[in-house]
């Protein structure tokens, strides 16, 4: 048995793990990262990247079918699934190679297998024993399922909804979150019929109400099927296909089933509990300064409570880096970081709706605009429809903006910066914004809240 010392220990080389470990080493520390898998985790291997590059060839899928109104004359002629794999694969293996290169040239120790931990400074490896003056936890998560629902047969998550290589002529989503509703989208798209079932009120439910009604008539009118508020009971299997029951008796059936109930901590096993990490439900606790109750182990990413995103997780892991290194970094909450689902048409949003504005300053003290998309020129010629909400308190600041319509995932940026600088609207409506760009779109929505809007009533 060999031991190998750090001042920073990682276990899992995923979104939160591979930044911390990098940030990390730039303050000086020697780090030792721990993977059993692949660098990249989750994200780049069968999350982001893999699926946003299936929704690009569900777009141009798309396009080539309306070509003829912009006067361009094509045919569409089908999906060819293995060429389809072969850009997908070909995009994460160039990532993969990217991010294994800069790892190497940053001098962090990667050690491959699987971690368990084993004492607050220490990670077994094998028969190897992994030192750390700091431990983070960064070990990810999975693809969940319900209850006494088994994956299995045509039965399938995420991750081997990516694998298949045909497709299905009709699928059934189980859960119409961001997962459930990006693959509607996808499949849709290669010529699907697609059913999604959502126990809750809405489509994507986390998300401002007023998004959540326009996105659920955006897929109606693609011809996207879906049950709002009832629950899945059971499904049956047969040779060609599934059955699922809904509470109310109803059934959809459907080639495949793709269970999409959200994703769980992975930290069953791992040691956590017996050197005494708090926890709750698998998630490992934190206080705000991510630290758990161990002092000198940390955890980022997943496995923490909250939004579960790969921008969040970088976050968390230069965050960790910088806290141990003394550097006093700054909270960003959860209701701040933006979210973007990648569906056609996308959604994009950062802080409070204006429900949950109201709860937190009072109705009073809240309003609200609702910027047509239909007004901004470049949003015309891509042929979408959306909105740009804008929600400010009172004679105070912009704590929230939430949009719908293609492309507009690209505008969050802007959007995070004007709620996290808690930038009142007033301030930034002289501001300009490229013409015609679809970005023009937020600049209208700040003119209009602060009062002097230019081509909106």
């Amino acid at each position: 048995m060999s031991e190998q010392n750090f001042d920073l220990v990682v276990l899992g080389g995923g979104s939160g793990g591979y930044a911390a470990a990098l940030r990390a080493v730039q303050l000086g520390m020697t780090v030792g990262l721990i993977e059993k898998g692949k660098l990249g985790g989750t994200c780049l291997h069968v999350g982001c990247i893999p699926t946003k590059a299936l929704l690009h060839s569900a777009e141009v899928a798309d396009v080539s079918r309306e070509a003829s109104k912009y006067g361009v004359k094509t045919q569409f002629e089908g999906i060819d699934m293995a060429a389809v794999t072969a850009f997908r694969e070909g995009i994460v293996a160039s990532k993969y190679k990217g991010l294994q290169g800069l790892i190497k040239a940053r001098g962090i120790t990667v050690i491959e297998g699987e971690g368990r931990l084993v004492a607050p400074n220490t990670v077994q490896v094998g028969d190897d024993r992994i030192v750390g003056k700091n431990v983070v936890l960064a070990t990810g998560s999975y693809s969940r399922s319900l209850p006494g629902l088994e994956i299995g047969g045509r039965v399938i998550t995420s991750e081997q909804a990516l694998d298949l290589n045909f497709v299905p002529n009709k699928v059934a989503i189980l859960g119409g979150g961001v997962i459930g509703v990006e693959f509607a989208s996808v499949w849709k798209s290669f010529g699907a019929d697609v059913t999604i079932i959502e126990a809750l009120p809405h489509l994507v439910p986390n998300e401002e109400e007023s998004v959540s009604k326009q996105l659920e008539r955006a897929f109606r009118k693609r011809g996207i099927e879906y049950s709002l508020g009832i629950r899945f009971q059971s499904v049956t299997q047969h040779e060609n296909g599934v059955v699922i029951t809904l509470e109310n008796g109803a059934t959809v059936e459907a080639e495949i089933l793709l269970v999409a109930v959200g994703r769980g901590p992975v930290t069953a096993g791992l040691g956590f509990d017996e050197v005494g990490v708090a926890m709750d439900r698998g998630f490992v606790l934190t206080d705000e300064r991510l630290a758990t109750n161990i002092p000198g182990v940390y955890a980022v990413g997943d496995i923490v409570p909250g939004l579960q995103l790969a921008h969040r997780g970088f976050q968390q892991g230069i965050f960790v880096a910088e806290e141990i290194a003394g550097l006093n970094p700054i909270i960003v909450e959860d209701l701040n970081i933006p979210k973007v689902t990648y569906s056609d048409p996308e959604i994009a949003s950062v802080g409070y709706s204006e429900a949950k504005a109201s709860e937190k300053f009072g109705a009073d003290q809240v309003s609200s605009y609702e910027y047509n998309l239909g007004g901004n020129g470049k949003s015309s010629i891509l042929g979408t429809s959306g909105s740009i909400k804008v929600v400010r308190v009172k004679d105070g600041p912009i704590v929230g903006i939430h949009m719908i319509g293609a492309r507009v995932g690209e505008l969050i940026g802007e959007g995070q910066l004007v709620v996290n600088w808690e930038a009142y609207p007033e301030d930034i409506a002289p501001f300009l914004h490229a013409h015609p760009t679809q970005n023009e779109a937020l600049g209208e929505a700040f003119l209009a809240i602060a009062g002097k809007p230019l081509h909106a009533m």
